[in-house]
């Protein structure tokens, strides 16, 4: 409930500090002291649109905060913690509007948006009279209001649960399908694709090992005929070759070693080299006998290497990279061949979800024919006694297209007058007659949908008698549940009230200040009696003014 509202710079007031407390409360005043300016100032903290003529004349700035206590507020508790703005079970709201016409806007000391203090206001106050919140013109908000009367709100989450499951199915099968006959064709490409790799079978260490054997053999002429040369001079010329050239070196040393013992090393080097030449001289033999001109082993090299570099220029890869795009389009097509299987189980999946939806939503729309009927009866007999004689209710229920509400529209009709045939509530109520009708529903509701906080802007407007009487003891009764906050100029209202607000307009050196203070009980007799008497109060006035406040204390 809200528990506090400062008001600093707003309209006519300079500052007011309001400790609120449960129950019901009524602000009075003469008229035009500004009543109505206290709710327009929840409103603007609240979230309503606000420019600079909300400042107060002379004043920089104008700022409203409110407090309230979200303890018996599961759904504001809720908002909170999802938008990291929860600190310890506080709810603070505050509002500022420049002189220029700047908006800010805070909960629980942290800047938000504008929106957000709307969304969350509308979790915790409702305004009713002739103001933007007038909630029960919505249509959805009507669908609520039958729901919660009807005691079936849990059977309406369910449809709501059951659309949402099967909407979120849908929305997979979607875009599992999107571009169906696109995805046909690309498993029909990567089957053909992955045909011509699986056939190339080209391993992965296999390109180097090809390449090095057709260098070999696209050069297997030169490569002998230069073997057999470099044989020729290390071994074969009897005469010139390195071998016999070193031989002839080897003994001319081999002679000089026993005259000069230094020669040693230059012989063990000639040994080495000799050694050398014929290992060398034995490998070039070996190479000669494996090496062959094989003209048809080099033709089937050409083709394969074609055919590995035409496929990569046709995957646009790199020959070396062909295995990876192999094994690339592998996955992709037992992806699409998942997806093809996911979607046969979404199918069933859906028709089980929209079966699941369809029996919630019947379920849900026999609850609301039978609580129809009793709503419409029992807010019928609330108007006869809100000075709405001959005055009738009903509640109509449409069909209309599978949604997260149901298969059907509510729509709240009234006929304010007898005779004329019931109509939408939107099209025929007048600011008062909507604000009595929005209380008929109120109290004859049984509590579920009704927010913390109610406000009731001047409902009784053209009401008096008996009629004051009864609306004010329903406010009461709702002040039993709710905190129900109550502007009012009818004494009959205001004796019934559980707490009592006056608001003064004074001038004072050619500046109008609204001031704002609560009454005693003796205080509250002396404006009870005011709005009895007007502005000469009898003693016969206080005294019946002193049995109202009594009685209703009563």
């Amino acid at each position: 409930m809200l528990t506090q509202l400062q008001i600093r710079d707003f309209a006519i007031v300079e500052a007011a500090d309001l400790e609120l407390e449960s129950g019901m409360t009524v602000l009075t005043g003469e008229t035009g002291a500004g009543k109505s300016i206290l709710v327009g100032a929840v409103g603007l903290v609240l979230g309503d649109r606000a420019d600079a003529d909300v400042v107060r004349h002379g004043a920089e700035r104008a700022e409203v905060s409110a407090a309230f206590d979200p303890g018996g507020n599961p759904a504001a508790r809720a908002w909170l913690k999802a938008q990291e703005l929860d600190a310890d079970g506080e709810c603070l709201l505050r509002r500022t509007v420049s002189r220029e016409g700047r908006s800010r806007a805070y909960v629980n000391g942290r800047a938000v948006p504008v929106q957000a203090l709307k969304e969350l206001g509308a979790l915790l106050v409702d305004i009713h009279g002739q103001h933007e919140h007038q909630s029960l013109l919505r249509p959805e908000v009507q669908r609520d209001w039958l729901d919660a009367c009807g005691g079936h709100a849990d059977a309406a989450r369910e449809v709501e649960r059951a659309w949402r499951g099967w909407r979120a199915l849908e929305r997979e099968h979607r875009a599992l399908g999107a571009g169906g006959a696109d995805a046909e064709a690309r498993v029909d490409l990567l089957t053909y694709q992955l045909r011509e790799l699986e056939a190339l079978a080209l391993g992965p260490d296999e390109l180097p090992a090809l390449e090095e054997e057709h260098r070999r053999l696209a050069n297997a002429g030169r490569l002998i005929e230069t073997a057999r040369e470099t044989l020729a001079l290390l071994y074969e010329d009897d005469e010139h070759s390195v071998a016999a050239l070193l031989g002839h070196a080897q003994t001319a040393v081999q002679g000089l070693r026993d005259l000069d013992a230094q020669l040693a090393g230059v012989g063990e080097y000639l040994d080495t080299a000799r050694i050398q030449v014929d290992e060398a001289a034995d490998e070039l033999r070996r190479y000669l006998d494996r090496i062959d001109l094989d003209p048809e082993r080099l033709r089937r090299l050409d083709e394969r290497l074609a055919t590995i570099h035409d496929l990569a220029r046709k995957h646009r890869v790199a020959p070396a990279e062909l295995p990876a795009r192999r094994a690339g389009l592998e996955s992709e097509l037992q992806a699409l061949s998942g997806a093809g299987r996911r979607r046969e189980e979404l199918e069933r999946e859906i028709a089980r979800a929209r079966r699941a939806y369809e029996e919630a939503a019947a379920h849900l729309s026999a609850a609301r024919a039978a609580a129809a009927a009793r709503l419409a009866r029992r807010i019928t007999e609330a108007m006869q006694g809100l000075g709405m004689r001959g005055g009738r209710f009903e509640v109509a229920l449409r069909p209309a297209d599978a949604g997260p509400g149901g298969v059907e529209a509510v729509e709240f009709l009234v006929s304010a007058n007898p005779g004329q045939p019931p109509r939408a509530l939107r099209k025929v109520a007048s600011g008062g007659e909507l604000s009595r009708i929005s209380l008929a529903v109120q109290v004859t509701a049984v509590g579920e949908g009704a927010l913390p906080t109610l406000i009731f802007d001047e409902v009784d407007s053209g009401i008096g008698g008996a009629v004051a009487e009864t609306v004010g003891r329903h406010l009461r009764a709702l002040g039993d549940r709710h905190q129900v906050l109550c502007v009012t100029h009818l004494p009959q209202v205001a004796a019934l009230a559980h707490h009592h607000l006056q608001i003064d307009k004074q001038t004072r050196r050619g500046r109008t200040r609204m001031q704002v203070r609560l009454l005693e009980a003796a205080e509250r007799v002396g404006e009870v009696a005011r709005m009895l008497g007007g502005l000469e109060i009898t003693p016969q006035t206080l005294a019946h003014a002193e049995e109202m406040v009594q009685r209703g204390r009563g």
